[in-house]
């Protein structure tokens, strides 16, 4: 995995790293034929802050849909269980909202909680 490697390779060099994956629309690129999955990529900590990279698209995207981050795949895991289960439905949306907006100009009153 692109992640890993590019997460080793930073570390090797002293720059902290970690592992980020969630999903990554298409927003901003022309939709794909194939339906969104998920997607990794890694975060490194330069100047003072967390910067996104990617190492499979290598291009900057917008529209990141974060689940989990940590160390690597192993530490961040979306799901643990045990025994049989069965996924009916899963829809993910990526939506482009107006840069200029705060979190006061969402329709949604949940969300504006954050």
């Amino acid at each position: 995995d692109y992640a890993h490697l590019a997460v080793a390779m930073c570390r090797a060099l002293n720059i902290p790293a970690r592992y980020a994956s969630g999903y990554l629309g298409d927003i901003g690129i022309a939709p794909l034929p194939d339906p969104m999955d998920f997607c990794a990529w890694f975060e490194v900590y330069l100047g003072g802050e967390w910067h996104t990279f990617d190492a499979r698209y290598n291009t900057p995207r917008i529209g990141r849909i974060l689940m989990v981050r940590g160390r690597d795949a192993a530490d961040t895991a979306m799901i643990t269980s045990f025994g049989m289960h069965a996924l009916q439905s899963f829809n993910v949306w990526t939506v482009e909202l107006d840069p200029n907006l705060t979190t006061r100009d969402l329709p949604w009153p949940k969300l504006a909680a954050f």
